[in-house]
């Protein structure tokens, strides 16, 4: 009995070696893919980036950018070049202080050029576009809305989720729209950031000064960063522009909300900045 014993522990213990065996294996080989498949996933990731950075530098031909002085714009745009690629094309953007430089298309809705640069052709950065609800070329109702993509890699509106850091916000020192009609000189007012249902941050129209510089009081309510005497400016503008684009923060759900850099005109933000300090 006892030998039997021995033989029976012998033969338990062989087979519960082996299933370790095999579980250590199947364990291996379920690493080594899920590394393979990151890999692959960082590698895809990375040769969007490249695809989407090629289409920024082809476009970016048609703009050349000279800063002389600040009163100046910098940007001198092609638009008979850049129609010729895609007559969308409405404006063209430039944030001092970032590499902001990109041209703006206004689609037939708020689709399309989330994944289609110019060309038509799927990319994970999409164009730069303004809404389609919006008067174009921009900067004709009270509140214009620009969309970008967030990117990792630091292109599109990457510099507009980081205004969030109060050194960030004033990095960037002016706004510039630019469009076939003339360029027009803005300057950050504040930075917020809001749920990604918020379908209010996108409100175009107002029924009166009153009830935009409410809307405007309302939502600088909210900044995380902002200029100096914001609040009692936003009651002199006439109009804003306002540049949107992906935040991750916690406090949303999946960690994926908006954030919103709000600029007006750099005349009516001065005047009303001199008018405060009398």
């Amino acid at each position: 009995m006892a030998k039997d014993g021995k033989h029976t522990d012998t033969q338990t213990a062989k087979r519960g070696g082996g299933v370790r065996n095999v579980l250590s294996r199947l364990l291996i080989i379920v690493g080594v893919a899920l590394l393979l498949v990151a890999g692959g996933m960082y590698g895809y990731q990375q040769y969007s980036y490249y695809e989407q950075r090629k289409v920024n530098e082809d476009l970016a031909q048609y703009a050349s950018v000279e800063e002389e002085d600040e009163n100046t714009c910098p940007v001198t745009v092609d638009w008979d070049g850049l129609r010729a690629v895609n007559d969308d094309v409405v404006g063209w953007i430039y944030v001092g202080g970032t590499e902001i430089s990109y041209p703006v298309y206004q689609g037939e809705d708020n689709q399309h050029y989330l994944r289609h640069n110019a060309e038509g052709t799927w990319t994970v950065g999409g164009q730069i576009f303004l809404d389609h609800e919006n008067t174009a070329p921009g900067l004709v109702d009270a509140q214009s809305v620009i969309y970008g993509h967030h990117l990792l890699d630091g292109q599109m509106f990457e510099p507009i989720s980081q205004m969030d850091k109060q050194d960030k916000f004033d990095a960037a020192t002016d706004v510039w729209y630019v469009t076939p009609d003339g360029a027009t000189r803005l300057l950050p007012l504040f930075f917020y950031d809001t749920d990604r249902d918020d379908t209010a941050a996108r409100t175009l129209t107002f029924a009166s000064a009153d009830e935009f510089h409410a809307y405007l009081a309302d939502r600088c309510g909210r900044a995380l960063t902002k200029r100096a005497g914001a609040e009692t400016t936003i009651g002199s503008v006439s109009k804003v522009m306002t540049l949107s684009t992906c935040v991750y923060y916690d406090k949303y759900a999946k960690g994926h909300g908006r954030g919103l850099l709000v600029c007006a005109p750099y005349d009516e933000v001065v005047a009303a900045e001199a008018a405060a300090a009398q």
